[in-house]
């Protein structure tokens, strides 16, 4: 008679519990940073929620007259305008476009340098890292020189192949002005997230990637199922990162529309501060709109943080 023996049942490793020292070595290590941010940014912070609570305009900061305490007037005032709405959704759609072209943009080429020889790898490093180090300012106006009314290459180019944008003004208008900005944040940001998902991919073991062609994944499929799920946290990072800096482009806007457009028709958040807070010496309102743009930021960073704990990234 045969016997049937019944097979041990196939359990999950147990988690590696967490030591209770680990929490204050990484406390001990992130220290001098935190130490650090705190000494940079702590006194400005407190300085601009400060101001926000005052009527402060030139003859306060002159010393001149004396600061009236107004408490959240500002913010009142603030969120009683319609231009702030309306710059603000502009903000959020100018930001969110630049998040995803450069997301889009990088991370395409991030798979691209990963299965191109060294030298056209090298070029493209050097390249991308060539437009990463340009100053906002100098970049802004390359840009404006290539797409002049008169004598820009870009219209010339395009005229030439018998498209009508012959004394074509491409910051005229709302959406072209948006879209050029757009285009050269996109230009100035994208080396970031090359550079950090291709250490993401990078990192990814042969293992799997040479699993996956035995069972004859294509390598649109592979990049798709299975190294961008990997890198995962580092495109969160390079997400999060995106966002906080194209939500608070300045310059870019500042140069290329002549101070935000035609009556501000391309104003975002801190062009519209600056205009408040400077070209009408209103310093509380403009340090109101920097305090919202602040908690705006600090919920998206803590958004962020939520979302990666819950993530194995954290386990």
């Amino acid at each position: 008679m045969v016997t049937l023996q019944e097979s041990p049942s196939v359990t999950a490793p147990a988690r590696r519990p967490r030591r209770k020292g680990d929490g204050r070595a990484a406390a001990l290590y992130l220290a001098p940073a935190g130490i650090l941010l705190a000494a940079l940014l702590a006194y400005p912070i407190y300085q601009l929620i400060l101001i926000s609570f005052y009527d402060y305009g030139q003859p306060q900061a002159a010393g001149n007259a004396p600061l009236v305490f107004l408490g959240f007037a500002n913010y009142a005032d603030l969120l009683s305008q319609a231009q702030f709405w309306t710059v603000l959704g502009k903000t959020v759609g100018f930001a969110a476009a630049c998040v995803v072209g450069s997301l889009i943009v990088g991370t395409g080429l991030a798979v691209l340098a990963s299965r191109v020889r060294s030298l056209p790898r090298m070029l493209l490093f050097l390249a991308a890292l060539g437009a990463w180090s340009t100053p906002a300012i100098a970049g802004s106006y390359v840009w404006l020189f290539l797409f002049d009314t008169d004598f820009g290459l870009v219209n010339e180019v395009l005229s030439g192949l018998g498209l009508p944008l012959q004394h074509h003004s491409w910051t005229y208008g709302t959406l072209g002005a948006f879209g050029l900005v757009a285009a050269e944040v996109i230009w100035c940001s994208f080396p970031f997230v090359l550079v950090t998902m291709y250490a993401g991919i990078k990192g990814v073991p042969d293992e799997v990637l040479e699993a996956a062609s035995l069972d004859g994944a294509s390598a649109w499929r592979t990049t798709w199922t299975i190294v961008l799920p990997m890198v995962r946290p580092l495109l969160m990072i390079a997400t999060v990162q995106s966002i906080i800096w194209d939500f608070k482009v300045f310059t870019q806007i500042y140069v290329m529309t002549n101070g935000g457009g035609v009556a501000g028709r391309n104003l975002v958040l801190n062009v519209y501060a600056y205009q408040q807070a400077f070209a009408g010496q209103e310093y509380g309102l403009g340090s109101a709109i920097g305090v919202v743009m602040t908690l705006l930021l600090l919920s998206v960073t803590g958004l962020y943080v939520r979302t990666q704990r819950r993530s194995a990234a954290w386990l």
